[in-house]
């Protein structure tokens, strides 16, 4: 139990920041703006505030006192009033010509669009054109796994295979390996999302089969991030846009999903450091063991990371990059065969935090592991205590608002997988807002374009005179 006497006042001021915005997000004028919002409120609540009442804060005050860990909430509080002031300008900024459109999104979920004809059938397309890619796809993993189909499609009967496996320092044609990985990510994620929105038999069969090929690939590893980012778009989709139920009923089954995924990671983090997690499954199942109510989650401590940061930063051991590391982030795209010297993210804080190896160990960068410095705590090694909130305010705006876009325009079921891939990428940028995150995405989009000039011929004419219209709503639609 938390001893909430030892929470300092900006930590009450920062909860409070949180109810408030979350109020005032579902109430503005922008519809399409809400859900983006509430999800990046929910994230920070999560990494941060749910990081001192599920983790001990007197640990933390042990460890670097109180005045690093103040310091911390006055940053999550400034953060928060950015983002609060931020994110609408953003939105009105970058979406100006789409303003005043409702949301596609809560349009779907109110009035059954996702049921018309015309929904459907360019969900039948975008379908049959994401098997041709995923076959292809699959092909290549096949040849690079030996033909090991257990180990790539049915990990749980013992080992995965992972056919896109690489040093953490890429080389050579790396960079392709990587890519295709992502590709996959994004291709389980749309699949699942298909499985849930589809009502016509090859669709949702095609789709339901892919999607439980794809996912234990991801399932059974110990990348939590990932985990999420293939199963809550689908679960998301299924919950909000297909189940017909009141609400009580949808968020009694969220709260199974949450606990299933809570027990699940609980075994993940029991079983990642001295086995695979397939081959823990399989001896569990077989040994009647599997599963424990021991272990605590870790890595949930982004508060604790941000108080570091400060206590280096007062100690005058670490500096600010200036930009440094988000500028590592930004030219992350470029393949290390182009630019052998391309900066490497995040190793500099590494490094303070005492992961420095020594110079053998080239392939992994010189450090033992990465650290997440969490949202708010990258703003701060970049640009400091006052700039760093505003600066991570700012990228998450954008994020949020490139989300809105999405929802805006979803009159094209292909926005609506990028909308639900986006939203569960949103929670694992509470570890850090980065690309080695939002890639699922970036491919996503990638195939979404591909999709539009594969079915052009197919729709002719009737493509542009339908583009920017809501699937299936009428008027009334606009009352969201």
């Amino acid at each position: 139990m938390p001893q909430f006497s030892s929470f300092p006042l900006p930590f009450w001021l920062s909860a409070a920041a949180l109810v408030a915005l979350a109020i005032l997000s579902w109430n503005q004028r922008e519809s399409s703006l809400r859900v983006p919002m509430l999800m990046v409120l929910l994230t920070v609540a999560a990494w941060y505030v749910g990081d001192v009442l599920y983790n001990d804060y007197s640990a933390y005050l042990d460890e670097m006192g109180a005045a690093p860990l103040a310091a911390a909430w006055w940053e999550v509080l400034w953060f928060l009033v950015a983002f609060g002031v931020l994110a609408p300008w953003v939105h009105r900024s970058l979406n100006r010509k789409f303003l005043g459109k409702p949301s596609n999104l809560l349009s779907l979920v109110y009035y059954g669009g996702v049921e018309s004809n015309r929904f459907q059938g360019q969900l039948d397309m975008i379908c049959r054109f994401l098997i041709v890619i995923w076959v292809a796809l699959m092909a290549v993993a096949l040849v690079r796994v030996d033909f090991d189909f257990q180990g790539l499609f049915m990990p749980y009967f013992g080992e995965k295979a992972d056919p896109w496996a690489r040093a953490r320092l890429g080389s050579g044609y790396d960079s392709l390996l990587a890519a295709a990985g992502y590709f996959q990510i994004a291709l389980s994620a749309a699949f699942g999302v298909l499985a849930a929105l589809s009502f016509r038999p090859f669709t949702f069969s095609a789709s339901l089969i892919i999607s439980l090929l794809m996912l234990p690939s991801y399932i059974f590893d110990r990348t939590r991030s990932v985990i999420l980012a293939t199963l809550l778009p689908g679960f998301f989709a299924f919950v909000l846009m297909r189940l017909r139920a009141g609400f009580i009923v949808r968020v009694a089954i969220l709260a199974l999903g949450f606990f299933a995924v809570e027990g699940w990671f609980k075994f993940v983090i029991e079983n990642r450091t001295g086995n695979t997690i397939a081959a823990a499954f399989y001896q569990g199942v077989h040994s009647g063991e599997a599963g424990s109510e021991k272990v605590k989650h870790f890595g949930l401590n982004m508060l604790e990371e941000l108080g570091l940061i400060n206590s280096y930063l007062m100690a005058g051991s670490y500096h600010p990059s200036w930009g440094e590391n988000y500028f590592a982030e930004l030219v992350n795209p470029i393949p290390r065969v182009l630019w052998k010297n391309k900066p490497m993210i995040g190793i500099d804080y590494a490094i303070a935090r005492g992961q420095k190896l020594d110079d053998t160990a080239a392939d992994q960068a010189g450090v033992g592991a990465t650290i997440s410095t969490g949202m708010i705590g990258q703003g701060v090694i970049n640009f400091g205590r006052i700039l760093g909130p505003v600066a991570a305010a700012l990228l998450i705006s954008i994020w949020t608002a490139l989300l809105a876009r999405q929802d805006l325009l979803a009159a094209e079921p292909g926005r609506l997988f990028l909308y639900a891939i986006g939203l569960a990428l949103t929670f694992n940028m509470g570890r850090d807002i980065t690309l080695l995150v939002v890639y699922p995405f970036c491919f996503g989009y990638l195939l979404l374009l591909a999709a539009k000039y594969w079915s052009q011929p197919a729709q002719g004419g009737s493509r542009k005179a339908g583009r920017n219209r809501p699937a299936a709503v009428n008027k009334s639609a606009r009352r969201p």
